[in-house]
């Protein structure tokens, strides 16, 4: 019971330092029904795309990529895709297509 508790308080501190970082107008600028994201492979750009790009598989599998590289600690503090930017468009382009 106690380990469960620490746990759970290392977690809530981890979302509170990862928040920290994120100035209001980065929370606010993404409209309802959109999530930003981080992509390139050296030089991070900051990209808002539809929630509905999670129910595609070939995002997901760009998202088990950021997984596989980063587990849940995100160097830029939100969903870090390492990817370049043409893959990146290349993937939303066709979800923006089936959308």
């Amino acid at each position: 019971m106690g380990i469960r508790l620490l746990s759970m308080i290392s977690g809530v501190r981890q979302f509170h330092k990862l928040n920290s970082g994120l100035t209001r107008n980065q929370i606010s600028d993404v409209p309802k029904g959109h999530f930003a994201v981080y992509v390139g492979e050296t030089e991070k750009k900051r990209y808002v795309v539809p929630i509905a790009y999670l129910n595609h598989t070939s995002f997901q599998e760009l998202l088990q990529k950021a997984e596989e590289e980063f587990g849940f600690q995100h160097p830029m503090g939100g969903l870090t895709i390492p990817c370049n930017e043409d893959a990146f468009f290349h993937v939303t382009s066709r979800l923006n297509n089936s959308l």
